[in-house]
C-alpha cells in the first residue's frame, strides 16, 4: 500500500466536528443552568417551610408536656430557626436552644416569634409566617389560635 491510500483510510474526528460537539454541549449547559437554579430556589423555600413547621410542632409538644416546667417557643430569623425555652426569645434560657439552619436567601416576615402555652399548647400569637426568596417565590404558613398549621398558597 502506498502512503496516500493509508492517509485516506484513517479514522478519527476533524477539528470542525469537535468544535460542533463542544458548542452543542455549551448551549445545552447554558440552557439548563437557569432551570437548575430555579429548582434549587424552590427546593430551598420548601425545605425551610418544612423546618419551620417541624420546629413549631416540636416547641408545641415541649410546651404541652411542660418540659422543664416552662413554655417553649420558636424564633425565626434570616439564616436560622431557634426553638427556645422561656416566655420570649429575649429572656430565654439559651442553654436549651435548638438552632436549625435555613437558607440565607430566604427572608422571613409576618410572625417571627411564637411561644406556646403550657399544657394546652396554644400559641401566644396567630397569623402568617411568610418565607420569601431572593427571586420572589413565597411560601406562607398559617398558624391559628389553636395551634393548627397549614400551608397557604
Amino acid at each position: 500500500m502506498s502512503l496516500p491510500s493509508l492517509l485516506n483510510n484513517q479514522k478519527g474526528f476533524t477539528i470542525l466536528e469537535m468544535l460542533l460537539v463542544v458548542a452543542a454541549i455549551s448551549v445545552l449547559a447554558g440552557l439548563s443552568i437557569p432551570v437548575y437554579q430555579s429548582f434549587q430556589v424552590k427546593n430551598d423555600v420548601d425545605v425551610s417551610a418544612n423546618i419551620v413547621a417541624q420546629s413549631l410542632r416540636r416547641a408545641q409538644v415541649l410546651s404541652q408536656s411542660v418540659d422543664g416546667d416552662s413554655t417553649w417557643g420558636v424564633y425565626i430569623q434570616s439564616g436560622s430557626i431557634t426553638i427556645f425555652k422561656g416566655t420570649d426569645y429575649a429572656g430565654r434560657d439559651s442553654s436549651f436552644d435548638e438552632v436549625f439552619d435555613m437558607s440565607t436567601t430566604i427572608t422571613p416576615s409576618g410572625i417571627t416569634e411564637i411561644v406556646f402555652s403550657k399544657v394546652s399548647g396554644e400559641p401566644g400569637s396567630s397569623g402568617d409566617i411568610i418565607l420569601t426568596t431572593s427571586t420572589n417565590q413565597v411560601r406562607t404558613l398559617n398558624i391559628n389560635e389553636k395551634g393548627m398549621m397549614e400551608y397557604v398558597d
